[in-house]
């Protein structure tokens, strides 16, 4: 085994290093999610945590890890007899990205069910995990099917296993630690909120830092184990102080009035129910204790606050993690008064303690004002912003370059899906056969087995028992009548958009809900678990604005700061997009794309720009992708151009209005490739 580098070793990341150290102090403050960039040292903390944890003493021969003075009840290689258990150190158990459902949870153990007759159950990573750390890197990038395990196990305390005859429960509580590169996309809320903890990591920008990070994993490169021998005496100090600081937790005494502050902190910051609450007075306990201290103190409770509230006051994806920290100061201190003078002085100061109607989850008040336009955007006299419910004006599609503009609330869009079956990734838009799933039915495997179908493999079997001279309980089975079982589930896609930013969408009303409609199309793709890519065109050219990525917080931000004017280059918009379609399918060849093409279907500038826009979309058709067509066109005159070039793409039209979800219009729910809108 190799040697792991030592935690005292690591340089800087001492919000990284504090979160980390406060759950060895106090397991039940809930784990902690680690976020940063790459080549931040975010894994090589988590692996050297393993050492500093305190031994755990177990039942021998349990593979679940009872505690011998409380052994459970239920535990599937109970009852246990009374016995002196055996000491050993606290497990870090890594989940892959990529892990099964039955590597997971456990199954059946296929063998002894079919050479012994007897079902026998095979543990997973959730009993090995049981008392000690399950880590998982990219937690970020985990199936959903996983992280719906995981949210259960986290929540009750126990894994629980029905299937394929098998009932089976057993106690799983352990320490949760998840890294994650915001750049690859975001959590799901339910998950977020089951870390207790999160910390934000960086590399240092300070040079002689830098110099000594370098310095540092040279050494451990050239030598591990001599350099983990000259770090010795730190870890065995840093080891006491948790054993010290665990014993001196239950004696810290959580007064009422730290605690009135932690639950006016939590209603300030509107977070969803109550878990915040608890895991902030757990924290604060665990601070004390760390600190040597046997009370709380309102810097405990500030610390706590940094520490448990940024991921939790995220309303959607697109919100920037974080605290204000002088609204944060703000409701402490007032919160303090309260207690001091009964609250007697302050009739009514709000739910965010400052009477400011800042709101908002915490999001700072400079945040709030970006979604509304500028002061400007009403009543100037630029062409830019004039009213949009007039036709469009000939040389408004040629105009200047125009500033960027706020986009409008979002909305619920409708489902959009590709026609067909595929065979993409896990996600929850188009029907694909998934290895996760409900089953559909059972085929003879092509190559490997990887998921055996028990029931279509007996009965292959069954039928030749006595002709193979069966003796005993267990069943004679061959690789002939081993059964494949399929299944069917969703996938995510690769949404591409292409947005038109030429002048003739420049009007501040429409580009407003243009921005608004794709802001609310990006968000159904964060939570169907999509790719996503941006493709805008205007003046004389189309740009990847953001190459297909898993973040669509990155999709937002290139959103919200493009600008609009010039000429309407259709055929190039259509054109970058195949180029980019062209080169994904060589990437990820079972990832299905979807293009959505946001325009109000004009072309302009060159020669022939109808035709081009024409002979372009006919390259999509042709390769059947599958595509819709937003009508961007208002006014008392539409021209309908963007349902033509719908029927050109071989796809669906829909108007603004008819994308969202509440919309009483007519919408297809499959996007065909076949041009059905004609």
């Amino acid at each position: 085994m190799s040697t792991p580098y030592p935690f005292t070793a690591i340089v800087g990341q001492d919000d990284l290093r504090l979160g980390l150290l406060l759950n060895a102090v106090s397991p039940a403050v809930g784990g902690v999610l680690v976020r940063g960039e790459k080549g931040t040292a975010k894994s090589t903390a988590v692996r050297a945590l393993a050492a500093l944890m305190p031994e755990v003493s177990v039942v021998p021969g349990c593979r679940f890890s009872c505690d011998p003075a409380s052994p459970d009840p239920a535990c599937p290689d109970g009852p246990h007899a009374e016995a002196a258990g055996v000491s050993r150190a606290a497990r870090t158990v890594e989940l892959p990205v990529g892990a099964s459902e039955d590597r997971l949870v456990g199954a059946l153990d296929i063998e002894r069910a079919l050479s012994e007759g007897v079902k026998a159950f095979e543990p997973g990573l959730l009993a090995d995990a049981h008392r000690g750390i399950l880590y998982v890197d990219e937690v970020n990038l985990l199936h959903d099917h996983l992280v719906d395990l995981l949210l259960d196990a986290a929540a009750m305390g126990a894994s629980y296993v029905e299937r394929e005859g098998v009932s089976v429960r057993h106690a799983a509580r352990f320490l949760l630690v998840g890294t994650m590169n915001p750049e690859e996309g975001e959590l799901r809320p339910q998950l977020l909120d089951r870390f207790g903890l999160t910390v934000e990591v960086a590399a240092s920008r300070d040079t002689d830092e830098r110099v000594e990070v370098v310095r540092r994993r040279l050494a451990y490169d050239d030598d591990p184990e001599g350099f983990a021998a000259r770090w010795a005496a730190e870890e065995t100090a840093l080891r006491e102080r948790i054993a010290a600081a665990r014993a001196l937790l239950p004696r810290v005494v959580l007064g009422d009035g730290v605690l009135r502050q932690i639950a006016a902190t939590c209603a300030a910051f509107e977070v969803d129910g109550m878990r915040a609450d608890i895991v902030m007075a757990r924290t604060a306990t665990a601070l004390a204790a760390w600190a040597g201290r046997e009370e709380v103190t309102a810097d405990d409770v500030r610390q706590a606050a940094l520490l448990a509230l940024p991921h939790r006051r995220r309303r959607n994806p697109f919100d920037a993690p974080g605290l204000d920290e002088d609204k944060l100061d703000q409701t402490l201190d007032e919160a303090a008064g309260d207690e001091g003078q009964g609250n007697d002085d302050d009739p009514d100061p709000g739910p965010d303690g400052g009477g400011d109607g800042g709101g908002g989850g915490g999001v700072p008040p400079q945040a709030d004002g970006d979604r509304t336009p500028p002061q400007g955007s009403e009543g100037d006299d630029t062409p830019s912003q004039a009213p949009d419910s007039a036709p469009d004006a000939p040389g408004r599609s040629a105009g200047a370059e125009q500033q960027p503009v706020a986009a409008a609330e979002p909305f619920r869009t409708k489902m959009l899906s590709v026609p067909g079956l595929g065979e993409g990734a896990a996600g929850r838009r188009s029907r694909a056969r998934t290895a996760h799933g409900r089953t559909t039915g059972a085929v003879r495997p092509q190559g490997a087995l990887t998921k055996l179908h028990l029931s279509a493999t007996v009965q292959a079997a069954a039928p030749h028992q006595r002709a193979r001279g069966r003796s005993g309980r267990g069943l004679v089975v061959r690789r002939d009548d081993l059964r494949q079982a399929t299944r069917e589930g969703r996938e995510g896609n690769l949404v591409l958009f292409v947005v038109d930013a030429s002048g003739s969408m420049a009007a501040r009303q429409r580009m407003s809900a243009v921005k608004g409609a794709v802001l609310s199309l990006l968000l159904d793709a964060y939570q169907r678990r999509d790719k996503v890519g941006l493709v805008t065109f205007r003046g004389k050219e189309a740009e990847v604005a953001l190459p297909p990525t898993s973040s669509v917080d990155a999709a937002a931000a290139r959103l919200e700061s493009l600008p609009t004017g010039g000429r309407t280059p259709l055929a190039a918009g259509l054109l970058k997009a195949h180029d980019v379609l062209r080169v994904e399918r060589l990437r990820d060849p079972s990832r299905r794309p979807l293009l959505v093409v946001v325009t109000d279907g004009r072309a302009t500038g060159g020669p022939e720009p109808v035709a081009l826009a024409e002979r372009a979309a006919r390259l999509h058709q042709a390769e059947g992708t599958a595509s819709v067509v937003v009508d961007c066109e208002s006014g008392y005159v539409r021209l309908g151009l963007a349902g033509e070039l719908a029927r050109e793409l071989g796809g669906t039209a829909v108007t603004l209005d008819e994308l969202r979800a509440d919309s009483i219009a007519g919408l297809v729910k499959d996007v065909t490739a076949a041009g059905r809108a004609a």
